[in-house]
């Protein structure tokens, strides 16, 4: 099992990261959004280590992630509704689902198989320094266990993957809080696949038009297994009475509540606080243990939110 080094955000801890990945190896690199556990998109060995470190299902895609928009073009195609959202919010918390170039030489295990790829620009200065470093497309899901709790400092990373994984860069905790909005651009018309840092307003405003749900039943993009983001003990969603054994985690004023994402109601403090607030209550509750949250508007942030509380509270297999 590796030894897991907890490298700082330096230009030695850097340069130490990516010659890791030039080795097949993984890190867990800071984003805006969470943190992502990288390794070079071209090496099958490295990207089906991803799937075994995580115990994530190898039907579930990847995203690419890549230090600038002209290492693009040798992956996938950049279609028309595709550059207009890329220029108007990257690098930022925003993943297109673009058509796959046959000579991509991304591993098969990074698209599932499938004919298009999941593909971000992060904005976090951390994430471009070690890309840019590392000069070439790198897979990163978020570097939690499959199905749990997405870890947005390095102590969460550590409490789950420690010894499975080869290093950890220290960027400190994550600004956004919420994975990246996932868009379907493989056409003309914008579909969207999962909510996330970029509220669904903000890319409607940009495009002119309405975005699509996406098809039933389909896993085109990470993020869209029912249950997902969980806690060990069981969430219920809506709570304004919470029950004496609950763990109660609030939004705006709720007296009494044992946690808060936002005592103001600020949507985005709110989505910056959740996954902080779900490892607290975690730890809290234990096992067997119940955890309740407010209601939370399913506006802006509030829907991205509101995905990632009803996964969490998903039945699971």
């Amino acid at each position: 099992m590796p030894n897991t080094q907890l490298l700082a955000p330096d230009p030695a801890g850097l340069k130490a990261a990516a010659a890791i990945l030039r080795a097949g190896g993984l890190v867990a690199m800071p984003t805006e959004t969470v943190y992502g556990l990288a390794a070079d998109a071209r090496n099958d060995r490295a990207v089906a280590a991803i799937f075994d470190a995580k115990g994530r299902p190898r039907f579930n895609p990847l995203i690419v992630h890549l230090a600038d928009l002209s290492l693009l073009d040798s992956l996938a195609t950049l279609t028309p509704l595709a550059d207009r959202l890329a220029q108007a919010f990257w690098p930022g918390p925003l993943t297109l689902v673009l058509p796959l170039r046959a000579d991509s030489g991304l591993s098969p295990l990074v698209t599932a198989g499938l004919s298009s790829v999941a593909i971000r620009l992060p904005a976090t200065d951390v994430a471009q320094r070690l890309l840019a470093q590392f000069n070439g497309p790198v897979a990163a899901p978020s570097a939690n266990p499959s199905g749990r709790i997405s870890p947005v400092t390095p102590a969460h990373v550590m409490a789950g993957l420690a010894g499975r994984i080869d290093g950890v860069i220290d960027g400190g905790p994550c600004t956004v809080g919420l994975e990246s909005t996932i868009v379907d651009a493989t056409g003309g018309a914008p579909r969207l696949l999962r909510a996330g840092g970029v509220p669904v307003e903000a890319l409607e405003e940009a495009l002119g038009q309405t975005l699509s749900p996406p098809h039933k039943g389909t896993i085109t993009a990470p993020g869209q297994m029912p249950s997902h983001y969980a806690p060990r003990g069981r969430v219920r969603l809506n709570v304004l009475r919470p029950a004496a054994d609950e763990i109660w985690v609030g939004f705006g004023p709720c007296p009494g509540a044992t946690l808060t994402l936002s005592e103001s109601g600020n949507l985005t403090e709110a989505a910056a606080r959740l996954f902080h607030a779900l490892h607290e209550a975690d730890a809290l509750a234990g096992k067997d243990g119940r955890i309740a949250f407010a209601p939370v508007p399913e506006t802006g942030l509030g829907r991205a939110i509101n995905d990632r509380l009803r996964r969490a509270a998903a039945p699971r297999g």
